[in-house]
């Protein structure tokens, strides 16, 4: 597989680590790529897809370091994916640079009670300048985390707001989020591609996404909660399009 801006991000942040990063299932001998237990490798899977759509992956900290995070999975399909570790004081000139960048309609998502009054926000469809393409910006992290980032980017405060009110709890069953409503970011990103009219990338996302999540806990975890007919779906979907 080829490396992509997650594994990238990965690798610099692991560099500048002072002690080694101690994630749980530690002793687990993990792909480099995909991160799950080499048995249970997911890479030999992994669709290739095209999209009119980018996603920028705002990292908070160590969190691209952990071998459960789902924001790798968007990057592995959408080819426009872009990763940085977001900073309190300080920002990126490459990230900057992106999000100046002409070709790009950038747009947050996050919950739309916190957006400060007057913002633009988007809610059941998305406005496309003409000649732009959508650039979705994620800030990955804990929700505690998140709600820091959100606050404190004032270079994001001119971008509108694209804002989600999920029905369904989250399929994630790696890790435990603060509210059952909270989605992971892969599922996040494959609702913006089904609302974007992307569907078929909505699906293979979220595909992907329950693919990574089965395997994963094949490897760390005695029960497995996902869904076993993950892999079935994916070769379905392929087969559609080939």
């Amino acid at each position: 597989m080829k490396k992509h801006a997650v594994h990238l991000l990965y690798e610099q942040r692991l560099a500048r680590s002072t002690k080694p990063f101690k994630a749980r299932g530690g002793a687990v001998r993990r792909c480099a790529f995909c991160r799950i237990d080499a048995e249970f490798c997911i890479c030999a899977f992994k669709p290739e897809l095209s999209s009119n759509a980018g996603f920028l992956l705002l990292y908070y900290d160590d969190e691209v370091l952990k071998p459960s995070n789902s924001g790798r999975l968007i990057a592995d399909l959408i080819p426009d994916t872009f990763a940085f570790i977001w900073q309190r004081t300080s920002v990126e000139q490459a990230l900057l640079e992106v999000l100046a960048d002409p070709q790009w309609q950038p747009m947050v998502i996050f919950p739309e009670e916190y957006a400060a009054e007057g913002r633009s926000v988007f809610r059941k469809s998305i406005v496309i300048e003409q000649g732009k393409r959508p650039l979705f910006i994620l800030l990955d992290g804990s929700w505690r985390e998140a709600k820091k980032m959100f606050r404190n980017s004032e270079y994001l405060d001119k971008f509108p707001v694209l804002a989600f009110n999920p029905e369904q709890k989250s399929r994630y069953l790696v890790r435990t989020a603060s509210y059952e409503h909270h989605l992971a970011t892969a599922e996040v990103a494959a609702a913006a591609l089904t609302l974007l009219g992307e569907v078929r990338n909505g699906e293979f996302l979220d595909t992907w996404f329950d693919v990574f999540s089965y395997r994963y806990q094949q490897g760390v975890m005695r029960k497995n909660q996902g869904d076993a007919s993950s892999l079935d779906r994916l070769e379905l979907l392929l087969a559609k399009v080939n």
